[in-house]
Order: structure tokens, then C-alpha cells, then sequence
């Protein structure tokens, strides 16, 4: 929602759902589309790895530091979910 004399999207309404709140944040901020992205990478290339019938040694280690790496990058972008719906007036 826009409050009369607000730029076009300086405002967003504070029910947005998570997905929402994602989409607009990959659209107006730097870091988390870079984090989305890289989120995205490694989703994928984990996907990749489950469908493969045997991993080698050197793939279920590269398996295990993707999910580490997957998991702080979800953190770091709930971080910044949070801190842009603290700044959000009620």
C-alpha cells in the first residue's frame, strides 16, 4: 500500500507473505538478490547430486559444504527480512 506523497514503492504493506516479501527484496535490494542468486546455485547443483545413484568421496564432500554454505546464506537472507520489516512502520 501507498500512503498519499510516497514514491512509488517506498512503501509496502507489512502483510506481505514471505514469497512476496522475497520478490520485492530481490527487486529493490543488492545483497539479498545476491544472496537469493547463490541460494539458487547451490539448490541446484545439490539437486544435481541427489539424482546421482553413488556420490564419490570428493561429491559427498562437496555435497555437505553446499548444504553448510546453503543454509548461512538462508540466514543472512532472513536477517535482512527481518531488518526491513523492524524499519516498516505499523
Amino acid at each position: 500500500m501507498q500512503a498519499a506523497g510516497d514514491a512509488p514503492g517506498e512503501r509496502i504493506c507489512m502483510h506481505l507473505t514471505e514469497d512476496e516479501l522475497k520478490a520485492h527484496l530481490i527487486q529493490t535490494d543488492e545483497e539479498f538478490r545476491r544472496l537469493a542468486e547463490q541460494h539458487r546455485q547451490y539448490k541446484q547443483r545439490l539437486q544435481e547430486l541427489a539424482l546421482r545413484p553413488y556420490l564419490t568421496p570428493q561429491e559427498q564432500l562437496e555435497e555437505a559444504q553446499l548444504k553448510k554454505l546453503k543454509l548461512r546464506l538462508k540466514d543472512q537472507m532472513q536477517q535482512i527480512m527481518e531488518r526491513y520489516r523492524a524499519q516498516q512502520p505499523a
